[in-house]
C-alpha cells in the first residue's frame, strides 16, 4: 500500500485550500503536504526503532526479531474472522490498546484512554478507517494498516460543552454511512467503549450496537509467534529495568525515587508507561495495593512491587518481586511469608496446561493460609498481552454465577499471582510470574531471580 496515496484527500478534509489564504498554489500545497507526511512518517518513533541499549540487550540475549508486518496482518485477519463469526458488519474501536492491536500505531495512549478523541473503524469486509486527532494524520503511515485517515469528531465535554447530543448526531451519521456502505445490508456494529449520547445517536441511525470488548479480548487471548517475540523482548527490557531498581535499593531512598528508577529503565528501552504505581515498603506492604509514596525505606524493610509495565512493542510485563532492604538478614516472619508466596506460585504454575478449565484451577490451586485469606489478591491467575487481559482464575469464595469456565489453550500468556500478608500483620509479600501455555504445560517467560535471603 502506498502510504502517500490519500494525502490529498486528507488535506482537503482537514484544511481546505480554498478557504485559506496561503502563499502556495493548490498544486504546491498538495506537494508540500505529501512531503511533510512522508518526512513525519520516516521520523515516527516506531519507525526509528528502540535504540542501541534495548536492541543490543536483545541481541546479547539471543531474542529473535519479530516480523511486524506479518504480525500486523495476522492480528487484523483474526479480528475480521471473529467479526464474521459473530455476524457483525464491523467494529468501532476507541480503546487505544485495541487500536494498537488492530493497526499497531499509537497517539497519546494514556490521554486518549480517557478522552474519546481518536477511533478506528474496521469493516468486516472493507477498509480500516482511522479517525485521528487534529494534525496527527501522519502517525499511522508507517504500518500500512490503515486504508484511510479522517479527522476525528470528538464529543468530550472539553470540546463540545453542553452540545454533546448535537455533536453525537454528526458523528453517528458518518459512522452509520461507513457501516452501511461496507456491511452488505448488515447493520450490526461492535463497539468497545461508547458514551450514552453517541450510542443513542447510532441507534437512531438504525445501527445495532454490540459488545466490541468481547470481540477484542477473544482475539487478543491467543498470542502468535511474532507477538510472543515482542513480549519476550518487553519482558527482557522490564527485567533489566528491575535490576537497575534493585541496585538502587538502599535504606534512605524513598519509594517514589525507587519507582522512578523502574520507569526510567522502561522508557530508555522504548517502553511506554506503567499501568499502576504499586510499590510499598515496610508496614505499607500490608494490606496490598498501597500506591508508592514519599515514605523513606528503612533497613530491614520488605519492599514489594508489581511492575505492570507496558514495554516495547506495547506488550506488558507484569511481574512482582519482594526484596529485603539493607544488608541484614530477614526475620523468621518475613522468611515464612516469602516461602508461602513462593510455594503458592510454583504449585499453581504446575497446574497450568491445555484443556484445564478456569473453574478447575479455582478448585485445585493452592490458596493463602486462613490467616492470610482475608488479604488475598483479587485473582489467582490472569491473562496478559497488551495489558492485563482475559481470562481470570478466582479464589473459590469469589466465584459467582457469571464466572466463565474457559479451557486453557496453547498460546495464552498468564500471570500467576500471590499476595501473602496476615490479617493485622505488619508486612506482606507480593510475587508474580508470567508464563506461556504450551502444548504440554507452561514455559516460564519471566526469569528475574527471587531474593536469595528470603527464598
Amino acid at each position: 500500500m502506498d502510504s502517500t496515496a490519500n494525502f490529498g484527500r486528507h488535506k482537503r478534509k482537514i484544511a481546505p485550500f480554498e478557504t485559506q489564504e496561503t502563499p502556495w498554489t493548490p498544486e504546491e500545497y498538495e506537494q508540500l503536504w505529501m512531503e511533510a507526511r512522508a518526512k513525519a512518517s520516516a521520523q515516527n518513533w516506531h519507525a526509528i526503532g528502540y535504540g542501541d541499549l534495548a536492541e543490543g540487550e536483545w541481541r546479547q540475549a539471543g531474542l529473535a526479531d519479530p516480523d511486524l508486518p506479518a504480525m500486523r496482518k495476522l492480528r487484523l485477519e483474526r479480528i475480521r474472522h471473529e467479526l464474521t463469526r459473530r455476524d457483525y458488519a464491523g467494529i468501532l474501536l476507541y480503546d487505544p490498546l485495541n487500536i494498537r492491536y488492530a493497526a499497531d500505531h499509537t497517539n497519546m495512549q494514556v490521554w486518549t484512554a480517557h478522552n474519546a478523541s481518536r477511533y478506528l473503524f474496521v469493516a468486516t469486509e472493507g477498509p480500516s478507517v482511522l479517525f485521528e486527532f487534529q494534525n496527527c494524520f501522519h502517525l499511522s503511515d508507517h504500518t500500512g494498516m490503515v486504508d484511510e485517515v479522517r479527522p476525528a469528531k470528538s464529543m468530550i465535554y472539553m470540546f463540545a460543552g453542553d452540545d454533546s447530543v448535537g455533536a453525537a448526531r454528526d458523528w453517528a451519521a458518518e459512522i452509520a454511512d461507513l457501516a452501511t456502505a461496507h456491511g452488505g445490508g448488515n447493520r450490526r456494529l461492535a463497539v468497545d467503549h461508547l458514551d450514552p449520547e453517541p450510542a443513542a445517536a447510532l441507534s437512531a441511525c438504525g445501527i445495532s450496537i454490540h459488545n466490541g470488548e468481547a470481540v477484542m479480548e477473544r482475539v487478543r487471548m491467543i498470542k502468535t509467534e511474532h507477538e510472543l517475540r515482542c513480549m519476550r523482548r518487553a519482558i527482557h527490557s522490564c527485567e533489566r529495568a528491575v535490576a537497575e531498581m534493585e541496585a538502587a535499593l538502599t535504606p534512605g531512598i524513598s519509594e517514589n525515587e525507587l519507582w522512578a528508577v523502574l520507569h526510567r529503565g522502561n522508557l530508555v528501552r522504548g517502553g511506554e508507561w506503567a499501568e499502576t504505581r504499586l510499590l510499598a515498603s515496610g508496614p505499607r506492604t500490608n494490606p496490598w495495593f498501597q500506591e508508592c509514596s514519599a515514605r523513606i525505606i528503612e533497613n530491614g524493610d520488605l519492599v514489594a512491587f508489581d511492575t505492570d509495565l507496558i514495554g516495547p512493542y506495547g506488550y506488558c510485563c507484569d511481574i512482582s518481586r519482594t526484596w529485603l532492604a539493607g544488608d541484614g538478614q530477614p526475620t523468621n516472619e518475613q522468611r515464612d511469608l516469602y516461602r508461602i508466596a513462593a510455594d503458592q506460585i510454583a504449585y499453581n504454575t504446575g497446574l497450568i496446561k491445555p484443556g484445564v478449565t478456569l473453574l478447575e484451577l479455582s478448585q485445585t490451586c493452592r490458596l493463602p493460609p486462613p490467616d492470610c485469606r482475608p488479604n488475598r489478591y483479587g485473582v489467582l491467575i490472569h491473562g496478559v498481552g497488551l495489558c492485563d487481559e482475559y481470562p481470570s482464575v478466582y479464589h473459590p469464595e469469589d466465584i459467582d454465577e457469571h464466572a466463565p469456565e474457559e479451557p486453557l489453550q496453547p498460546g495464552m500468556v498468564l500471570c500467576v499471582e500471590s499476595y501473602t500478608g496476615r490479617l493485622g500483620g505488619r508486612e506482606g509479600v507480593k510475587l508474580e510470574e508470567q508464563v506461556l501455555v504450551t502444548e504440554t504445560g507452561t514455559e516460564k517467560l519471566s526469569s528475574y531471580p527471587l531474593d536469595p535471603r528470603l527464598s
